[in-house]
This record gives structure tokens, C-alpha cells and sequence, in this order.
């Protein structure tokens, strides 16, 4: 059985790390020291490291986490295009990441926008999703590289995915972002009680993630510039330069600028 879990830095970043009990992965480790705690503590000997984007982050703990193996060799996962430290194998979309320990597969899936080469991996015989800075809960990336357009592309490809598909995203930013949702949503009845769930869980300590495709499908304005209210809401931040029938990339590049400045 494989474990996940969250280890929290900086001021709002996960790192996941996936382990069998003995072996360990950990996805976007930019800082090495917390993983290098929580893997000692658990008694766990890393094998892996998966990158979703060049962002330091997101890359800054691997060469602290490879010297701290010493001469054992560590699998270094990153984008194709973008410059990742120590990286072993270079992927492009569609590619299959086959893990002998932990033992799990993932399916590769291109989604620039946040950056230019920005991947994210999908184990989809656990019903996971590593998705770094694309798609976060009730929110996504900003755009840094990419074009909105591409980002909506991105964001499709992923909300296309099962509905049952949990979401791991790198940063605990749902609360900020549940509230520019309801800016733009106010009547949405879904996203008024995800509010009332995760302001609950964050007073616990908790974190809000994993949240799922389904929950995002329904409540996350940057996956919902079809609904009438979303093109609404896009159409008044646009100060009138177009009406609620504008196309689906205009849309969404409204909301992703108000969500900037908001």
C-alpha cells in the first residue's frame, strides 16, 4: 500500500512525498531540509524525485536532497523543455514513468500556461494527480510563460480526467482563491458549502488538499468558463468591451487578469 503525504514549507508549499514504507518519492521538493526531516523520521530511503516546473520553489531542495544520499543514485523526473537541476530523465507529454519502488506508474500530461514546459503526472490506477502550480483547489496558476489560451487548454485537459481523481497541487491557496470564486459565483450553492468545509478544516491546522476533479468541476471558476454566470461575471470585469457570449478563452483570460488584481 502506498502512503502520501504532505510535508508543508515556506510560507504555503507542499511536498509530496509517496512511499511504500520503505521506499519514498517526493514531487517538487524545493527545499530540502523538511523532506530530509520527514524521511528520516519514517525511516524511509528516497528512490525518486518527480518535477512539474522549473520554479525554484518547486527545484531548489534537489541537490541538498542528492547530496544527503550520497553516491546513491536518485531518478531525477522533469519537463523536457525547461532547465531542471540534476535531471536524469527529460519528459514530454504522454510519456510513461514506470517506478519500481515505490512501485507506480504515471502518465505524463503537457500543460504549460504557469511556465512554458510545465508537466503534470497522473497515476491513474490510484486516481491521482500531481499537478504542481497549473491547477490548484478553487483556483490555478498564474500565467508566467503561457498564454491564456494555453492555460485553458491545460486546464481542460486536466478537468477532463475522472471525476473521482484526487488533486495534489503545491500550494495551500484555497481559501484565497474560495474567495475570489465567490466574486465571481455567488450563487453557486457548491461553492458556498466547499467554504464553509475548508475554512473549517484550515482552523483545524488541516490542509484543504487533496481536493478532487469532481469538486474543481464544480466549483472552480477557472474551470467553468462555459457557465452562464462565470461568462457573466467576465463580461462585467470587462467594464463592457464584450458581452456574456464572448469566446471561451476571452472569458477565461478576464477572470484570470481580475483574479491578479483582486
Amino acid at each position: 500500500m502506498l502512503n502520501v503525504f504532505p510535508v508543508p514549507a515556506f510560507k504555503d508549499n507542499y511536498f509530496w512525498v509517496i512511499d511504500d514504507g520503505r521506499f519514498a518519492l517526493v514531487v517538487d521538493p524545493g527545499d530540502a531540509t523538511p523532506v530530509i526531516a520527514y524521511l528520516a523520521q519514517k525511516s524511509l530511503t528516497l528512490a525518486v524525485i518527480l518535477i512539474t516546473h522549473h520554479h525554484a520553489d518547486h527545484v531548489g531542495g534537489i541537490g541538498g536532497l542528492l547530496d544527503w544520499c550520497d553516491d546513491r543514485k536518485i531518478f531525477v523526473y522533469g519537463p523536457a523543455s525547461e532547465n531542471i537541476p540534476h535531471c536524469t530523465h527529460k519528459l514530454d507529454d504522454g510519456a510513461t514513468v514506470n517506478i519500481i519502488s515505490p512501485a507506480l506508474s504515471l502518465q505524463v500530461i503537457d500543460v504549460p500556461g504557469h511556465t512554458a514546459g510545465h508537466i503534470a503526472y497522473h497515476a491513474e490506477s490510484q486516481g491521482w494527480l500531481f499537478c504542481g502550480d497549473t491547477l490548484f483547489a478553487g483556483g490555478c496558476g498564474r500565467l508566467f510563460e503561457g498564454t491564456a489560451a494555453q492555460m485553458r487548454a491545460s486546464l481542460g485537459k486536466l478537468a477532463a480526467l475522472p471525476a473521482e481523481t484526487n488533486v495534489f497541487c503545491a500550494h495551500e491557496y484555497t481559501l484565497a482563491n474560495l474567495l475570489f470564486a465567490c466574486a465571481v459565483e455567488p450563487n453557486n450553492a457548491a461553492l458556498r458549502s466547499r467554504v464553509e468545509r475548508d475554512t473549517a478544516t484550515r482552523e483545524r491546522g488541516e490542509p484543504t488538499v487533496p481536493s478532487t476533479i469532481a469538486l474543481e468541476r464544480a466549483t472552480n471558476p477557472f474551470l467553468r468558463w462555459d457557465e452562464a454566470e462565470v461568462k457573466l461575471a467576465a463580461a462585467r470585469a470587462s467594464s463592457g468591451t464584450f458581452g456574456p457570449n464572448a469566446p471561451a478563452d476571452l472569458v477565461f483570460a478576464t477572470i484570470r487578469e481580475w483574479k491578479d488584481n483582486f
